[in-house]
C-alpha cells in the first residue's frame, strides 16, 4: 500500500463540517485506510477581489489527510473527485487553469503518491505541481511529516517550509487534536 498525503480545503458553506463529512467519505472508500489528518488551518484565498481587503467569511479551512492505499493513483483521483461532488463541487467548463481559484465547498488534492512522480493528465501531477509554493499545504503537510523528502526538490517538508515566500495568511485554528471526528 502506498502513503498517500491529500490537501482538503473548503471555503464556501459550512466549512468545517464541509471537512468532516469529506474524511468520513475518505475513510469508508474501499481499499482506503485512514492514517492521520493535521491540524485545521485557516487560510487566506490566493486569488482576491481586486481593490477589497480580504474577508475571513471566505477564507479557506484547510488541512493535510494522509491515507494508505492500494488504489492506482489515476483511481484514487476518481474517488476523490467523487467526493468533492458528492460535497457540492461543480467543475465549470475551461481549463484547469481556468478554475483554479474558484471558491468551492470541497478541494482534495493529491499532494504525494508514496515516493512516486506522476504527469499523468491535466488533473494529475504527483507531486502536486504547487505545493512547494504553498503555506497552506506546508503548514499543515510539515505537522504530520517535517522530514518527509519531496521526491523531484530533495528537500524535507521542513526544509521547504523554511525556505517559503508565500506571504498569504494561514492561522492554525484551535481546535481538539481530534477535530474531525466531533
Amino acid at each position: 500500500m502506498a502513503r498517500v498525503y491529500l490537501s482538503v480545503g473548503s471555503n464556501l458553506g459550512d466549512r468545517l463540517q464541509s471537512l468532516r463529512v469529506a474524511i468520513e467519505q475518505l475513510r469508508a472508500l474501499q481499499e482506503v485506510a485512514f492514517v492521520a489528518a493535521s491540524p485545521l488551518y485557516q487560510t487566506e484565498p490566493w486569488e482576491q477581489v481586486p481593490g477589497q481587503p480580504p474577508d475571513p467569511q471566505h477564507w479557506y479551512f484547510n488541512c493535510v489527510v494522509v491515507i494508505e492505499t492500494s488504489l492506482a493513483p489515476a483511481t484514487l483521483l476518481e474517488q476523490l473527485q467523487s467526493i468533492e461532488g458528492a460535497l457540492g463541487r461543480v467543475r465549470g467548463p475551461g481549463t484547469h487553469e481556468d478554475r483554479r481559484y474558484e471558491p468551492r465547498p470541497l478541494d482534495i488534492d493529491i499532494l504525494l503518491y508514496g515516493d512516486q512522480v506522476i504527469s499523468a493528465s491535466e488533473d494529475l501531477h504527483v507531486p502536486h505541481l504547487l505545493m512547494h509554493e504553498r503555506a497552506f499545504v506546508l503548514r499543515p503537510l510539515a505537522d504530520l511529516a517535517p522530514d518527509l523528502e519531496h521526491p523531484i526538490l530533495y528537500q524535507t517538508i521542513a526544509q521547504l517550509l523554511a525556505s517559503l515566500e508565500d506571504a498569504h495568511q494561514v492561522r492554525r485554528l484551535d481546535q481538539p487534536a481530534r477535530w474531525f471526528d466531533s
